[in-house]
């Protein structure tokens, strides 16, 4: 009877397990949906049964900086097993963004089963990462990036100076970095001005002792008032780590290994313009100039040119702003004024010269007053605006004709005070002296020229109207050559809106899709319905059309499916443009 019962309790326990055991499960567990760029990201695969050939994902946008560890746990619970095996990874970002990180897979009893995607966001880099348990970040305490700034409550438009400093403590060994995100400065007009040679410096950092490297100094411009955010910049920097092994002298052993470091977000206060006493005339210049206006002739002939030049020159924001024009008298011929900026920057901001310089043709004889003009802006240094102003100049014509205008206003002003008056040698050069007379006689229209024209004009028009007609016959009787030429000019009209849509993802490629369709539509002849990527590529292939060409068509249209639902930038998009326009050129030459 006991062997009967433990016969039973057997048969239970083997049916029980084998009945949990259908029950596969294989998911993906992170630690955290989003991150900063110098944080790390913990991913885990699960699996409730042991399986075989367990195949990870490839981490696009990440880089593998432990693992992977493996882990199994059995419990008995009330009779009840349970098993659980984990493969866990720590990875590193690689740039901001969203990334997905895709399937694993591990076999079960001969199946193959997969996690499903998960779905990352990488932001800028947060103050305060937190890898408080990651060996690497201990190892990053010992190393620091710093954004030091030279004014924290700046003018619009005034400059300052961001420059960025890695602090290593004197025990850490640093042997590389690289960049890995920038800031956008998106409120500002930035110019970053990289060091040509690195140099130790020794220094303190919250009252160590500490080495630093001046990595970059960057000039800001801010471009609006208010409360603005200085993005951090990120630094993948490779160090030595300490492992747990020892040498034969007990010194511990090192490796290398690649942390993350990040200067910490800034924020600056920009103070807007003061408004009392603002020019009517200012343009937003901000600095301490000098202005000049200048002419290289006041004495010449008439069609001969001579230049005047609007130039200021100093310490300022040159390149954002712009220079008065001057009013030049209406009979002068002037053209399009010619920038010669000499502009150059450092550490205090820009400085040198910004010039237009104008090329203007007197076509008469005279005198042409050009009036004084004035420039105004703001300095910083005095707080207040300041003005320039240029001296009247005055040019004279000496030779040339005489204004026709100018000399009948001038007699009946003079009218009753009469005097001779000596023409120019060339005053009546528009009179003709010799002239080509044609005889008035008048002949008649009975077998004229215009007689026989009217007379042979209908008869002439026969033939051709009825060319035209045959030729609208066969264009109308054309149904395969109307339908290809319709989608000729779809495909035209689409890749056009695609052009117009740039910046705009979704729109563009849409549009940028249809245009490859109707292409298609036009050149081989094919439907909507029947555009598979193998029949394209053998109909191609058919057509003469070499393999690789055909492969980028291919990629094309996969990239406008894949780019309608994954973020794009606008570089991407123009990219894809560019790559369609020269795409449909080849394989219409091919053709």
């Amino acid at each position: 009877m006991k062997q009967v019962v433990h016969i039973l309790a057997i048969l239970l326990l083997t049916v029980t397990t084998v009945w949990g055991q259908d029950d596969v499960s294989f998911n993906a567990k992170v630690n955290r949906k989003k991150l900063g760029i110098n944080e790390r990201l913990r991913i885990d695969f699960v699996m409730n049964q042991d399986g075989d050939n367990f195949n990870p994902p490839s981490f696009s946008g990440f880089t593998v900086t432990g693992g992977p560890n493996q882990s199994v746990s059995r419990q008995w619970v009330n009779g009840k097993s349970s098993f659980s095996k984990t493969y866990s990874y720590f990875l590193a970002p690689t740039k901001r963004g969203k990334f997905t990180i895709e399937q694993a897979e591990i076999t079960v009893n001969g199946e193959t089963y997969k996690t499903t995607p998960v779905e990352v966001e990488v932001t800028a880099a947060v103050d305060k990462p937190g890898d408080g348990s990651n060996a690497l970040y201990q190892a990053s305490e010992n190393i620091h990036l710093v954004a030091e700034i030279s004014k924290g409550s700046p003018y619009i438009n005034e400059a300052f100076t961001v420059v960025y400093k890695l602090y290593v403590a004197e025990q850490t060994s640093v042997s590389n970095w690289r960049e890995i995100d920038s800031p956008k400065y998106e409120d500002f007009w930035s110019q970053s001005v990289d060091e040509k040679q690195f140099k130790v410096y020794n220094g303190e950092y919250k009252g160590e002792p500490y080495r630093y490297v001046i990595l970059r100094r960057t000039v800001l411009y801010p471009l609006k008032s208010g409360k603005l955010n200085i993005e951090p910049l990120s630094l993948s920097v490779t160090v030595d780590v300490p492992t747990n092994k020892r040498d034969i002298f007990g010194r511990r052993l090192t490796r290398n290994a690649n942390i993350t470091v990040a200067a910490k977000n800034r924020t600056i206060n920009v103070k807007p313009l003061p408004t009392d006493g603002k020019p009517d005339d200012f343009t937003g210049a901000v600095g301490d100039f000098d202005f000049e206006v200048n002419t290289n002739k006041q004495q010449l002939d008439a069609t001969e040119a001579f230049e005047i030049s609007v130039e200021a020159k100093g310490n300022g924001n040159l390149k954002l702003f712009d220079l008065p024009r001057p009013k030049f008298p209406g009979k002068l011929e002037v053209y399009e004024p010619e920038n010669q900026d000499k502009v150059r920057t450092n550490l205090s901001g820009m400085s040198g010269l910004k010039r237009n310089k104008y090329t203007v043709v007197p076509q008469y004889k005279g005198k042409y007053p050009i009036p004084a003009i004035s420039f105004s802006y703001f300095n910083p240094k005095t707080e207040r605006y300041e003005r320039g102003t240029s001296d009247e100049i005055v040019v004279e014509v000496l030779n040339g004709p005489v204004d026709a205008t100018a000399a009948t206003n001038n007699n009946t002003v003079n009218a009753g005070n009469k005097q001779q008056v000596i023409a120019a040698d060339k005053q009546f050069q528009y009179i003709k002296s010799e002239g080509n007379l044609v005889s008035t006689k008048k002949t008649p229209f009975f077998q004229s020229s215009k007689f026989w024209a009217f007379l042979g004009g209908p008869l002439l028009l026969i033939p051709i109207a009825m060319l035209v007609r045959r030729r609208k016959e066969n264009v109308s009787n054309d149904v395969q050559g109307n339908r290809i030429r319709k989608a000729d000019k779809l495909a035209r009209k689409f890749l056009s809106t695609a052009k117009k849509n740039l910046g705009n993802q979704k729109e563009f490629y849409i549009a940028m899709e249809r245009a490859l369709h109707n292409y298609l539509k036009a050149k081989l002849n094919i439907q909507t319905s029947d555009m598979s990527k193998d029949r394209i590529s053998r109909l191609l292939k058919e057509k003469d059309v070499q393999e690789q060409t055909a492969i980028e068509f291919i990629g094309l249209l996969e990239s406008c499916e894949f780019a309608r639902y994954t973020p794009s930038s606008d570089v991407a998009m123009q990219q894809d443009y560019d790559k369609a326009v020269r795409i449909i050129s080849t394989i219409d030459k091919q053709l």
